[in-house]
């Protein structure tokens, strides 16, 4: 069963043939099993839950030094480039698992390079003003 806190939150969504072949890569890395998990963790369900991530998040900042970042940043940077693809505002939306469009419009802020090519898009008509 899917899980969600809404309908619209409870969906299923395609891989794209890039995020497929990683994954399948990570698969092979782990010698194919049949069962199990794809990033197990040593949590009570014995993989990576939401405070497990967030304490690798923390590791992996300190190592890296990268300055700190809210994970949950990755959704928003991931839908506003899904907008500034062309994706429509409800294709946007279902993927998101947004009930309306309306709640779209917290994730995705376009920026103005993409203002500025979305207005180059509109055909010119010769003599017109």
């Amino acid at each position: 069963m899917l899980e969600g806190k809404t309908k619209a939150a409870r969906r299923t969504l395609p891989l794209t043939h890039r995020v497929h072949r990683l994954l399948e890569m990570r698969w092979e890395d782990q010698g194919k099993p049949e069962s199990g998990w794809l990033w197990p963790a040593p949590t009570k369900s014995e993989h990576a839950e939401h405070d497990s991530i967030k304490g690798q998040h923390k590791k992996a900042l300190a190592k890296s030094k990268v300055e700190p970042f809210v994970v949950y940043s990755f959704r928003h940077t991931f839908l506003t480039r899904l907008g500034e693809s062309g994706c429509d505002v409800w294709t946007l939306a279902r993927i998101a698992g947004h009930s309306s469009i309306k709640m779209s419009e917290r994730y995705v802020h376009a920026s103005n390079d993409a203002m500025i090519l979305a207005m180059a898009r509109i055909p010119q008509r010769s003599g017109a003003n």
